[in-house]
């Protein structure tokens, strides 16, 4: 049966939250900010400066495309009221299911509109470079390290962003001693910054003959790549460059060539490689932009203006500094400690499913900040 008096409370709240998101969003100042880079693009000397001109017209279409998303939901949630008031005037069975259906629509299209506004840090548009480290334990940590990178790689299928391998230190029976990739597309920083931390599982090891229990941990490093404008100072006797070959287990991650780049940043001590690419020239190209992502995350953390002043934070990757529990017995469960957000499906989570935790942080960081 339809309940006019659900269907108008549904239509209000959607109302109510479309005009509340109008200021969050500030649609008004995102149009006059596409009217002013169109303008500028009408300029006949605009378009002389290739890189500039790029830079534009994608901040044009990506201004565009938020104004056109919100414009829409909009005018959806107008065209549900003056439905229902047609229906108040003349039930129509067929008009009702169509209501029903456009407002489920709404509701849906409302939330994604929500999760866009809480992406509103300097570096949430970037890509994200990750990368992920064993605790102690040998074999069973750079399993989990291994098992971690598959969690990852499978979210990024499901929610089409684009993964790619930056190097990969294989561990000497198995998993990973080390691993780091770039995951491209819109807002990846924004999504991926939630995975930040020590991540701590609970198994029975089938690397243990006495299949008994063991706790294992591994930490996971999220940085933005940093685009080309961004402004920092790298003398080049700061930097000290090794080469060599791939040491992984085979397939795609040997080198049969001393193409792989080792590069240290001697004020730091900041270490980073590359050894997937073709060339040492692609090598040490990827190694720069990873040590730059570093090297702003250093300075944007510490609040220094010269980077001989920086000092890295230490990640101890043990109990009590984990972010995140994945339990596989005695019972199943994975719960993230800062916002409490917990299902017990963890071979889901395992398989990629995470953007429950990913948006209960976000959602607690919104609060937090506000």
């Amino acid at each position: 049966m339809f309940d006019f008096d659900e269907i108008t409370k549904r239509i209000t709240e959607q109302q109510n939250k479309i005009s509340e998101m109008m200021d969050t969003l500030d649609i008004k100042g995102k149009k006059e900010k596409l009217e002013e880079l169109e303008k500028m693009t009408a300029n006949p000397d605009f378009w002389n400066d290739t890189e500039k001109s790029s830079q534009v017209s994608a901040e044009i279409s990506d201004l565009k495309n938020q104004i056109s998303k919100f414009d829409s939901t909009n005018n959806s949630i107008n065209i549900t009221a003056e439905m229902l008031d047609l229906l108040k005037e003349n039930e129509d069975d067929e008009i009702e299911k169509e209501l029903i259906k456009e407002i489920n629509q709404n509701e849906k299209d409302l939330s994604q509109l929500e999760i866009n506004t809480l992406f509103n840090n300097k570096y949430d548009k970037n890509n994200a470079i990750v990368t992920i480290h064993p605790g102690a334990g040998g074999t069973e940590a750079m399993d989990w390290a291994e098992m971690l990178y598959r969690m990852y790689t499978r979210w990024a299928e499901e929610n089409n962003f684009k993964l790619e391998e930056l190097d990969y230190l294989a561990g000497d029976e198995a998993g990973v001693k080390s691993v780091t990739f770039l995951v491209s597309g819109k807002y990846s920083y924004g999504y991926l910054k939630s995975e930040h931390g020590v991540h701590r599982l609970v198994r029975i090891s089938p690397f243990d003959a006495g299949a008994r229990r063991h706790t294992s941990f591994a930490s996971v490093e999220v940085l933005p790549e940093i685009n080309d404008d961004e402004k920092i100072d790298i003398r080049p006797e700061d930097i000290k460059m090794d080469v060599f070959r791939s040491s992984g287990a085979g397939g795609q991650h040997i080198n049969k060539t001393s193409s792989a780049v080792r590069l240290t940043h001697i004020p730091t001590g900041i270490v980073v490689s590359c050894q997937t690419q073709r060339s040492q020239f692609q090598n040490r190209n990827t190694a720069m932009k990873m040590l730059v992502s570093k090297l702003v995350n250093l300075k944007e953390r510490e609040h220094k203006e010269k980077i001989e002043d920086l000092k890295g934070v230490q990640m101890k990757i043990e109990w009590g500094s984990q972010i995140r529990s994945y339990v596989f017995c005695p019972y199943t469960m994975v719960k993230d400690h800062r916002t409490n957000y917990e299902t017990g499906n963890v071979q889901k989570v395992m398989d990629g499913d995470l953007n429950d935790f990913i948006y209960a942080y976000l959602k607690m960081n919104v609060k937090s900040s506000g």
